[in-house]
């Protein structure tokens, strides 16, 4: 894969490149290695847990106390002057807006929008410089609070998923360098592999956080943003979601004491209202199944409507500079302040009826002796049961055109913006819209209009991001009744299978915007027609084992290639592939010199591990681009030199024969998290052949589990045993390559 012009989107390299630096390293490590580095893993993944938590329980309370000091003034001075409380409400939300998107354009770019389609990108094997860094995480952290904590039409969710990611790569690098934040004790994941399971940790954490639902952030994280998973890391993922919530809990009962602020319960997603419908009928599942069409149609929309007013403020208002992009967000914050403030005097206010104990209505609170000053507590209002007159069809359906227009023109500027919140409120609007109709036309009682608005809620986000399973668990640890849970997976099959009919997911096509190469779970079906030769690169740039300077530093400058393959000649003459070179490995050596040799004559691979290069060295860091070749400076007899190149070459790279369908290539290419993949003529001859008994290596001979072993492994195994215990086994890196 070839680096952007910008140098701004590249791959990653999840592979293990075993060469000799590496087995080096793996011989100087004991026997006690793989249970500390399995108890250090397990550690950073507590860390992450607290991390993100205490993010979160700060982003909430700065909200909530922001969002209250505004109303409690706003109705304090309302009683003495109307206008002038509705100047003071626009003025503190122009405020709140200025500075998010203020710290976005002037500090951290990455940390506008949700983050989410970035991290479904690193995940996916893309990295996108910027995404993960300090200055991200800070612009994440109080870029949020402006943007919520100033009225605006969306929600902390998906930044919080972006936070949890920023906190699991930094701790992964050690904390941050520029900013003299690091410690070393903490530099020990620093491969992209380690990376990526510390970022995966990170993601699910932030889910856990935004709605206190560990297990929907671990299938959340498995669902929507992974595209490689395995079972020891998914008790890691859960671990970090399960201290998430621990935190989280303990936060809130520290705050109902009153020592937040303007927090009380609120803040976080607390929709746990249990009293909900408590029964359904057949002739219901009509009127459920209408709210997914819905759900499906809006959200197709809504999808629809944000790639193109993304597309046209990307393509053409944000190229004006960072100005624009202030003016525009406050403008869009101006008209949110003024629908807010004068949607409510539409209507009359109607009293609320002096109700019994026993009736199960509640009157609300006046302002400021409780949480909750944003989005979420009309939410738990649309969610909440036996309200059946606190709404009009005329209200809901106003609110639903206007927030839905609000929510899609929001979406897409420079401040962090997540869309779980708007989605909850747009199809829980519907939902309890379409739940008002069928109270008055099946007559009973039993129904409550709340169950439809949260079944509205789930058919918009699944009609819009496409999540079924994760999604479903999050509704449900929200409501906190599983007896929805099959009218819930209902209306997220119908939603999404209507939505998937129009186009793709919210995040896929936000990749897609961002120019971010995903490579999707299933390939293409025209893939399935096209051999892998169609696919590879026609022009194939090689380097022999001793290279010139001069010539390496020259091939560098004229092309991106970011991998190389390495030639040798055996005794016969034939032509050889002995590895595969990356980019980043060559531009590491050419810096360091140490490896740079006068003769042009392929060193001893025995003496060639006696040069000072551990696997660290060739790791490019999180917080940089890495080396450029025109940061290497070469002198005229530098130039002259040669370097072998067979003790740093991946001697193991994929192969594939230029005839296999790219579809199986594909799913190679994702499910093995590659970068590179060889496409070579078929071979002519086969030395082996390997079964998946060969590959059950036991370690008691004794065992009745080894007669399922072919006798050529066995012996093998045991031969290798013996010569390694005797010291004189040769690794058989090059040596088989080139006899």
């Amino acid at each position: 894969m070839k680096k952007s012009d910008d140098g701004g989107v590249e791959s990653l390299d999840y592979e293990v490149i075993e060469n000799y630096a590496y087995w080096d390293e793996q011989a100087q490590r004991g026997k006690f290695y793989v249970g500390y580095h399995v108890i250090v893993k397990w550690f950073f993944a507590l860390l992450i847990g607290i991390g993100t938590g205490l993010a979160a329980v700060f982003i909430n309370i700065a909200v909530e106390n922001f969002a209250g000091w505004k109303f409690a003034l706003t109705f304090a001075i309302i009683q003495k002057s109307y206008v002038a409380g509705f100047v003071v409400y626009i003025l503190i939300n122009l405020i709140l807006v200025f500075s998010s998107v203020y710290i976005v354009t002037q500090f951290a770019p990455a940390a506008a929008g949700s983050g989410i389609p970035e991290i479904k990108g690193y995940l996916n094997g893309v990295d996108i410089h910027g995404v993960l860094l300090f200055r991200t995480l800070f612009g994440k952290i109080f870029g949020s609070i402006g943007s919520v904590g100033g009225g605006l039409a969306l929600g902390k969710e998906g930044p919080l998923v972006h936070t949890g990611a920023c906190i699991a790569s930094l701790l992964g690098q050690g904390g941050s360098t520029k900013y003299h934040l690091s410690s070393r004790w903490l530099q020990i994941f620093n491969s992209d592999r380690d990376r990526r399971d510390l970022v995966t940790c990170g993601c699910a954490a932030g889910v856990s956080a935004a709605f206190r639902a560990p297990v929907g952030g671990v299938l959340f994280a498995l669902e929507e943003v992974t595209s490689w998973w395995k079972s020891q890391l998914m008790w890691r993922v859960f671990f970090s979601s399960a201290v998430v919530a621990v935190v989280v809990r303990t936060a809130m009962g520290w705050c109902k004491s009153g020592k937040c602020g303007h927090f009380g319960s609120g803040g976080f997603i607390i929709w746990d209202l249990s009293d909900g419908q408590e029964d359904y009928s057949f002739e219901e599942f009509l009127p459920m199944a209408v709210i997914g069409v819905i759900g499906g149609l809006l959200g197709a929309l809504f999808n629809q409507l944000t790639f193109y007013i993304a597309y046209r403020r990307r393509n053409y208002l944000h190229k004006n500079g960072n100005r624009v992009k202030i003016i525009e967000a406050c403008l869009i914050s101006l008209i949110t302040s003024i629908i807010s403030f004068g949607l409510p005097l539409l209507r009359k206010c109607s009293p609320c009826p002096e109700a019994d104990a026993d009736s199960g209505i509640e009157c609300p609170r006046p302002p400021g002796t409780y949480g909750n000053y944003v989005n979420d507590e009309a939410i738990r209002n649309l969610f909440s049961a036996k309200t059946f007159h606190e709404y009009s069809a005329q209200s809901l359906l106003t609110f639903l055109v206007m927030f839905y227009s609000l929510a899609v023109v929001t979406f897409g500027t420079a401040v962090p913006a997540g869309q779980f919140v708007p989605g909850i409120m747009i199809g829980s609007t519907y939902g309890r819209l379409v739940g008002m109709f069928v109270v008055n036309f099946y007559k009973k009682l039993s129904i409550e209009e709340g169950t439809y608005a949260l079944l509205g809620a789930a058919s918009f986000l699944g009609g819009s991001m496409r999540m079924t399973v994760s999604l479903c668990v999050i509704m449900v640890e929200i409501k906190n009744n599983l007896k929805l849970l099959p009218l819930i997976m209902l209306v997220l099959l119908i939603s999404k299978a209507v939505g998937d009919a129009f186009n793709e997911g919210l995040y896929e096509e936000q990749a897609r915007l961002k120019s971010i190469p995903l490579l999707e779970s299933r390939p293409k079906y025209q893939m399935r027609k096209m051999p892998a030769k169609e696919a590879s690169g026609k022009r194939v740039i090689s380097f022999p084992r001793v290279v010139k300077v001069a010539d390496l530093v020259s091939i560098l400058r004229s092309n991106n290639h970011n991998g190389f393959p390495v030639i040798d000649h055996a005794r016969s003459g034939e032509t050889l592939v002995i590895g595969l070179m990356l980019r980043s490995h060559l531009l590491v050596l050419l810096q360091s010199k140490v490896s740079f040799q006068h003769t042009p004559l392929p060193c001893d691979p025995r003496g060639a591990r006696s040069i000072r290069h551990t696997i660290s060295e060739f790791v490019k860091p999180a917080s940089s681009k890495g080396l450029l070749i025109s940061d290497i400076h070469l002198s005229s007899d530098d130039l002259e030199m040669y370097i072998d190149l067979a003790p740093f070459l991946n001697p193991s790279p994929y192969i594939v024969p230029e005839d296999m369908s790219l579809t199986k290539v594909y799913n190679l290419f994702r499910q093995l998290g590659l970068r590179h993949i060889f496409v070579t003529p078929r071979p002519s001859r086969v030395i082996g052949l390997i079964t998946r008994k060969d590959l059950l290596l036991g370690e008691n001979e004794d065992s009745a589990s080894m007669e399922l072993q072919s006798t050529s492994v066995r012996t093998r195994h045991r031969d290798r045993r013996e010569v390694g215990r005797n010291g004189d086994m040769e690794r058989p890196l090059l040596t088989s390559l080139l006899v």
